[in-house]
């Protein structure tokens, strides 16, 4: 096991490095002149060549490309991003303040998405071609219909309808307000969380019934044991397995989707960073996050693959 943690590991470095390699190359070819957009000239018009040369040599933009590469790479391998071109403080300090912001509200809403789907794929997988069956079936439709944003929308507009409720301006801490800060992120967590729920009760159901017609499933059956002990104790574990396999592949999929959550509920995390990072043409910052998102998916995978193990005692890595 541990040989086959270090290989994997070991293959951690080429991925992260094609990918901030690949969103290095890309953020250069795009159109346009961070030295322009910060000196506020736009592209066109009068502008101060002097106070444009400048910035491009304070910026290091004035360097080859190969040579910026491999500053930005080597500063990346110590953990240093360099500052941000808009705010002017370190990438590392605008991550370590906003990471603990979307790691509470990706775990809630992973948290809030498992809770509902894993009982919902019970019961429709049980209860199949009932009542409870076609209602869980709707409930999977919409949510892998529904998109995030104007599902977003709607709650937004539902609740300052009928509550006169407003996301806050404000973010609270956990630490120092828990009961506001729940407020603030449950209605998030929920939204992101019903994609969740819905794609992990669809893969429980198919799964569940699948294992439900298996030999050794009639054999508890005839022994005896109570059904639901048959359905929670033996058929449920080795139903479980492309469960985690669905819920890591929507975990990072989730990540994603709280880009547009965290800007619609005025959220201070990363996916919000992102998007004001990629408005202002903030390299460093870019490059930065997309190196943090593809740490967080060669971990997901890994963990997922070790899972599997504990799950299933057959399955041995070597």
């Amino acid at each position: 096991m541990s040989t086959y943690i270090l290989r994997r590991i070991l293959l951690m470095v080429p991925t992260l490095l094609g990918a901030v390699t690949l969103i290095f190359i890309l953020m250069r070819m795009l159109p346009g002149d961070v030295a322009l957009y910060i000196l506020g000239s736009g592209d066109s018009g009068d502008m101060n060549k002097q106070a444009l040369a400048q910035i491009r040599e304070d910026l290091g933009l004035d360097q080859p490309m190969i040579v910026q590469y491999g500053q930005w790479l080597w500063g990346a391998a110590r953990l240093d991003f360099g500052k941000s071109y808009w705010t002017r403080r370190p990438v590392l300090e605008e991550l370590r303040q906003r990471y603990p912001v979307t790691a509470s509200l990706a775990l809630m809403s992973l948290l809030l998405g498992t809770a509902i789907a894993v009982p919902i794929g019970i019961l429709s997988a049980v209860r199949q071609d009932t009542l409870i069956d076609y209602a869980a079936r709707l409930f999977v439709i919409a949510g892998l219909s529904l998109p995030n944003f104007w599902l977003a929308i709607l709650v937004i507009l539902g609740l300052v309808h009928y509550f006169h409720w407003l996301p806050p301006l404000n973010y609270a801490p956990f630490w120092v307000d828990p009961w506001l800060n729940f407020k603030q992120l449950i209605f998030p967590a929920l939204i992101t969380g019903y994609r969740l729920s819905a794609i992990g009760a669809r893969m429980t159901r198919s799964s569940l019934l699948e294992v439900l017609r298996d030999d050794f499933v009639r054999t508890a059956r005839a022994k005896g044991l109570r059904e639901n002990v048959v359905v929670l104790k033996h058929a449920l574990c080795n139903a479980l397995l492309p469960v985690v396999t669905i819920v890591g592949v929507e975990l990072l999929v989730l990540f994603g989707g709280l880009v547009v959550i965290e800007t619609v509920f005025t959220i201070p995390g990363i996916g919000r960073f992102l998007v004001d990072a990629i408005t202002h043409r903030d390299y460093p910052s870019i490059q930065a996050l997309v190196f943090v998102f593809a740490l967080f998916v060669v971990t997901i995978n890994l963990l997922v693959d070790l899972v599997y193990g504990v799950l299933d005692p057959r399955i041995r890595y070597s």
